[in-house]
């Protein structure tokens, strides 16, 4: 049986990418940042569980992504205090023209604009 090891997102800044993305999914650096360096994973800082690699790319962000990433929020309270905890970290709301009536999810992006989704998953 597969299991998804690592998800790579694209991203311009490694540096900002890294303090986000550590911070918002409670993860932490593989190794120390080095000048220089263009990519980096990070892992759970609870131990298990998908790793996210970071990859300096000089591709322009995709409004719509062939793959993303969705976060998951145990109820409506938790997505919302999450949401407003990732946007006090640098993300920000996206005027997202897909939703479909009575949405479980919110489209954010992160400091590089990369979209991701909270969902809150009670439905």
């Amino acid at each position: 049986m597969l299991t998804v090891g690592t998800v790579v997102i694209g991203v311009g800044d490694i540096h900002r990418a890294v303090a986000f993305w550590s911070e918002a999914l409670h993860y932490r650096a593989k190794r120390d940042l080095q000048p220089g360096d263009d990519f980096m994973i990070l892992e759970p800082i609870a131990g298990t569980g998908t790793r996210l690699a970071l990859d300096v790319s000089e591709s322009p962000v995709q409004r719509y992504p062939r793959i993303h990433l969705d976060l998951y929020a145990a109820d409506a309270s938790e997505q919302a205090s999450e949401i407003e905890r990732l946007i006090g970290l640098g993300a920000t709301r996206l005027d997202w023209d897909r939703y479909p009536e009575n949405p479980d999810f919110v489209v954010l992006a992160d400091t590089e604009g990369n979209p991701f989704c909270v969902i809150d998953t009670s439905h």
